[in-house]
Order: C-alpha cells, then structure tokens, then sequence
C-alpha cells in the first residue's frame, strides 16, 4: 500500500527535477560548509533553508510527498511537527486536531468522535489524534490548509509517522550524496503529557536509535515550550535545540507585535501562572536564559523586520496593505548571546508580503538575510534557493 502510494504521488506531482544550476545553489549552503569569507550569521555560513513542513506551498503539508518534493527542490532541512496517536505513535501533524489537515471529516465511520475541547487554553471542535491509533491514522487522507494552494492532491497521500520521516532523510541523504536534515518540533506537548502520552522519551529514544544525538548530527528540536526543550536536554538530549517564538498578530500603526491566546505565551508558563509574554524572549535577558538551555531561537519573522499599515477595503489585515520597517537588534542581540536565528514563517502569497516586496517573495527574503539571519522556515523552498543565490552573488560569494 505505501509503494504504490509513493509511485501515485510521483505520477500526480510530476516531481520536479532540479537543473544542475539549482542544485549548486543547494549545495552552497550545506550545513557545514564554509564560504571564501564570513557572512553576518552566526557561524559565517550561508543561511540554511528550511522546508516548512515540507514543500507545503505545493503540496499537502507533513506527509512524505511534501518532505520528497522539498528535498528534490534543494531545502537543506526538512520541518514536522510531532503529536501522538492514542496508541502513543509519533506521527507528523501542526495540529492534534486532524480536522485542519486531513480528510476526517469526510469518514463516516468516525463521525461520532467530533468533539469540542479545550487545546492549550482554545477551545476547538474536531477530531483529535489522541482519539486515534495509528491504524485508523492510515485510513485517513492529508488535505491543504490554504485555499489558495493547490487542492488536487488532497486525499491522495497518508499521515506518516516520525520514523518514516527519518527513513526518508537517511535514504535521501544517501542517494543524492547531500545530507538532508530534519527539524521536528514536540507541539502541544502539555497537552499530550496530560493525557498520559508524552512525547519527550519516545522522541530522545529514536533520535539515539538514529545515531543522531550530538551537536553535529543533521538534525535540530524545538518546540515553543521551554520545559519540553529542558526536560530532554536533562535526560540526555544532545542536539542542537530550539526555542520557538510566537505572536498573535502586529500592531498596524506601530509595527509592535501583539499579543492574543494562543500565541501570547508558552502554555507551560500558563500553567504555572507567568503571565509573561513571548516578547521577555526577546530581550538581552531573555536571550541569556534561552542560551542556558538551547542553541538558537525560532522566532516569528515580524520580531526582526516588521510592517506598518492600514486595514484594507476588505475589512481585514494584510501584509499587502502594510510596507515593512527597518530591522530590530534581535538577530544581532541573538548572535552576541551565542544563538543562532531560524524566522518563521516565508510565503510566496502576494497578500503575504509587505506592499514595498512589490510581490516578490525573493525580495523578502533577501531583507531578511541581509539582516544576518541564520536559516529561514519557508512553504517554498525553491523560492528562497533562488533569492539564497541571488544574496550570495550580491556579496561576492
């Protein structure tokens, strides 16, 4: 069943094959290999692109599809987020409730587990994967989340699991001779661990059985609460890891990122009532406390460079309707504090990007790696190769 299908999804996408010219450009940024002279990132490398959940902005995000399409596209890394099944398998999902990102709906023989809960302090009505074995996982199908992405795939490919994810890193890395790493997440861990199905052991069991736990090894963890990045680094974590960094939404007529539930703090810190906000991350104290534990930051991209405007004819905030602001001290405060810096998250969408990007995606990106960052999470990962290339050529590289 999984054979044949990969070899459907093949069929479907077409799977674009890279010129010898694109692939040059992936390879210029491989993780450990150095450039003629230092870049402003942390390590004086090329910022690594990062494939967020995979190819997403072509193709159904976190299945094995997305994560082929993007390793065939160049992205240096591929991002999944982790959450359990109730048998207590890992498998690759943004969100427990498989109402966002799968073709649940559309199964009768699960119509009687739809429920409202409360996720983290939001209540949502869905199903959830901890209602779920992995068995019944697999009869569902990955749909996009974005209307505007393409909708033929939908249905078309499954849910895999955290360690297929694996297999496909090493069989790839393998086959092109490039090493692709991977960059999981544990989402909603509190969540899962009141419910008895913790994600943290499972996760360091199968990065060890992986061979990969170490500074070195092609992979990086990250979640955006800070106990779970703190308990795996006590039981024995080596990796490099990550502290997330998000916000709700930005003030339109200051650029100041505001702050709303879910997205104001680490639900962790909820529950041990700290009313502090993500923005304490940002601050040379609080990029000292995260260098305690972690080695780098994941932060929402309006943190470094953000956008001023007014609400549009429509009623609603785009970043279309705004123009973008000159760059805070976060990449450079990070950096002197010993971080590294991956923003989140870079989209192709003209209704995604500030008016003065004049519709160009590589116009973002490129502002963003002028300003030092030291990889970028994108839906496209083609799209931020090119605009790599193209800041490379620029500074002599």
């Amino acid at each position: 069943m999984a054979k044949s299908t990969t070899t459907h999804a093949r069929q479907a996408i077409g799977w674009l094959t890279l010129a010898s010219t694109s692939l040059l450009l992936g390879a210029c940024s491989m993780p450990g290999t150095r450039t003629n002279a230092s870049l402003p990132t942390l390590d004086g490398r090329a910022p690594l692109v990062i494939a967020h959940r995979g190819a997403s902005g072509y193709v159904p995000e976190e299945t094995l599809e997305a994560y082929a399409r993007a390793i065939e596209l160049g992205a240096d890394v591929i991002e999944m987020d982790l959450v359990s099944t109730k048998d207590g398998v890992l498998i690759t999902r943004h969100d427990p409730n498989l109402a966002i990102s799968t073709d649940v709906a559309k199964h009768p023989e699960f119509a009687s587990r739809k429920k409202t809960i409360r996720v983290d302090g939001e209540t949502q009505t869905g199903w959830f994967s901890n209602d779920f074995t992995l068995a019944e996982i697999r009869m569902l199908g990955a749909i996009s989340t974005d209307a505007e992405r393409p909708q033929q795939y939908n249905g078309l490919y499954k849910v895999p699991t955290f360690q297929e994810v694996i297999d496909l890193a090493k069989a790839r890395s393998a086959q092109t001779g490039r090493t692709v790493a991977i960059y999981p997440e544990t989402k909603n861990p509190s969540y899962f661990r009141a419910l008895g199905l913790p994600m943290e052991d499972k996760l360091i069991a199968m990065i060890n059985a992986a061979g990969w736990n170490s500074k070195t090894a092609p992979i990086y963890v990250q979640s955006f609460e800070p106990g779970s990045l703190k308990y795996m680094k006590s039981k024995g974590l080596n990796t490099r890891l990550i502290q997330l960094i998000d916000g709700d939404g930005v003030d339109m007529k200051t650029g100041t990122v505001t702050f709303a539930n879910p997205s104001d703090r680490p639900y962790d810190w909820t529950q041990a009532g700290d009313k502090r906000l993500y923005n304490v991350m940002t601050t040379p104290a609080g990029l000292a406390e995260i260098k305690t534990y972690a080695d780098g930051i994941g932060p929402w991209k309006r943190f470094i460079i953000s956008t001023k405007g007014a609400i549009g004819a429509d009623g609603k905030i785009n970043d279309a309707d705004a123009t973008s602001i000159q760059a805070t001290s976060l990449v450079a405060d990070a950096h002197k504090a010993g971080l590294f810096v991956h923003p989140f998250t870079f989209r192709n969408e003209s209704r995604r990007l500030a008016a003065d990007y004049r519709g160009g995606a590589k116009n973002e990106y490129l502002a963003f790696y002028r300003a030092g960052v030291d990889g970028v999470f994108t839906d496209f990962p083609d799209t931020a190769l090119e605009a790599r290339a193209l800041y490379l050529k620029e500074t002599g590289r």
